[in-house]
């Protein structure tokens, strides 16, 4: 017989994933503060210098739908050891990097095919297998850590100020081997069955198979019978704009534009970070998704992002500090929210088996979207010198992205499966 345990063992996965998405998403966070000096350093254009991010993202959107599908039919673990192991040499070696070419390499190719195998392609199907009930808040939880590698930068940019910016990438490489590997070897389990336990709330499930306050299952899906939903591909979509042209863009060059303006490398930092930190509170607040929808949840995140937005390009110089700060805060806010609700829509549609190589591939929109946007606020910069088409595009893409998640419909989950039911 099982002891109950007092803490559901569910929760521990929950801080588990906040510390490694802290650290491994730090990673590619540390761009926006490593991206100045380089360019003081090397001198290179501001559309090639940003190619390293876009290469980073497109390999990471590549990779992650191969990542997700090794946790579902390998060995959960050692997919993780060998993600901690290539991301960690990839960033201790851009120390060294002096070529383009080397960045292009280490932190654009090397450095997300790490990522990928130790951070939210394993960790969100481990979620989604952990909760039955309350999926909107343990994923939303979990996402801090995506919030915490945006203040995280705090650091990085103190140790660029204080000991210069090479010596980051073997801080950023060190926590990552001597704090998270341990943790995930003690801690991780991929499914409860691993620790003989059941998932959270599936005591909830009744003799007809409905689960109390949820969409049943419903017959499993296949990547097959996904990749002919259109749902699949709105949801791809919608990532693709919120993250990979919305937010990427914007976040590659913010600490730039910010010191265009006027403002110290410091500050530029501090509203990166607080960008990070209100980011949590949406992701805490991702639970209300559990009673509004999904839907709903992200439409409210689509407003906040266009507010802050506007507000980013309304900085000429530095009379109007506070105007970084409605950027941060709202921006924060809504990518607080809306990160877990792509995934938790995902899992709405297409729960079974195979959510872990789904929802991986809804990922993938991250990653061709992240391809372009680092590189094309850099590019419309360097051909006009100023940001502000740029952040008008951002703009426009996250207004896509919501119409893309509402069309998707989560909520109309049951009726996609009566109908795969009918179609056998």
């Amino acid at each position: 017989m099982v002891r109950k345990q007092p803490v559901f063992y569910g929760w521990y996965i929950v801080g588990l994933m906040i510390i490694a998405m802290m650290l491994v998403y730090g990673i590619r966070s540390s761009f926006s503060a490593f991206f100045p000096h380089v360019l003081d350093e090397f001198h290179w254009y501001r559309g090639t210098t940003a190619i390293m991010l876009s290469l980073n993202i497109l390999v990471y959107g590549l990779t992650a739908p191969f990542a997700g599908s090794l946790v579902d039919r390998w060995k959960p673990r050692a997919v993780v050891v060998i993600g901690i192991s290539i991301l960690s040499l990839a960033t201790a070696s851009c120390y060294f990097a002096r070529e383009l070419w080397h960045f292009y390499l280490l932190f654009g190719v090397l450095a997300p095919i790490g990522t990928a195998f130790c951070g939210s392609p394993v960790f969100n199907p481990t979620l989604i297998n952990w909760f039955e009930k309350r999926r909107g808040l343990a994923v939303g939880l979990g996402q801090i850590g995506g919030g915490l590698s945006f203040a995280y930068i705090m650091l990085i940019e103190w140790i660029n100020s204080n000991w210069g910016w090479q010596y980051s990438f073997f801080v950023m490489a060190g926590l990552v081997i001597v704090i998270l590997l341990p943790l995930y070897l003690l801690f991780f389990y991929n499914r409860p069955e691993d620790r003989k336990m059941k998932a959270y709330g599936a005591d909830d499930v009744q003799a007809g198979g409905e689960l109390k306050g949820i969409a049943v299952a419903g017959p499993d899906w296949t990547l097959r019978r996904a990749f002919k939903t259109y749902q699949l591909w709105l949801l791809v979509f919608s990532d693709f704009c919120y993250w990979g042209i919305g937010n990427y863009l914007v976040l590659a060059h913010q600490i730039k534009f910010a010191e265009d303006a006027g403002y110290s490398s410091l500050l530029a930092a501090s509203v990166f970070a607080l960008f990070g930190i209100v980011s949590i509170v949406g992701q805490i607040g991702a639970f209300i998704s559990d009673s509004i929808g999904r839907e709903k949840t992200v439409l409210i995140a689509v407003v906040l992002a266009i507010g802050g937005l506007i507000a980013l390009m309304s900085v000429r110089d530095t009379s109007q500090p506070w105007l970084l700060y409605v950027y941060a805060v709202c921006s924060g806010f809504a990518t607080g929210l809306f990160s877990p609700m792509i995934i938790v829509g995902a899992a709405d549609i297409f729960h079974g088996k195979n959510i872990g190589a789904i929802s991986a591939l809804v990922l993938t929109g991250v990653g061709f979207g992240g391809a372009i946007g680092p590189w094309l606020g850099g590019y419309i910069y360097d051909i006009s010198g100023s940001y502000r088409v740029a952040f008008l595009i951002s703009t426009a893409a996250i207004a896509l992205s919501g119409i893309s998640f509402w069309i998707a419909a989560p909520r109309h989950a049951d009726r996609l499966r009566a109908k795969m039911l009918k179609s056998g």
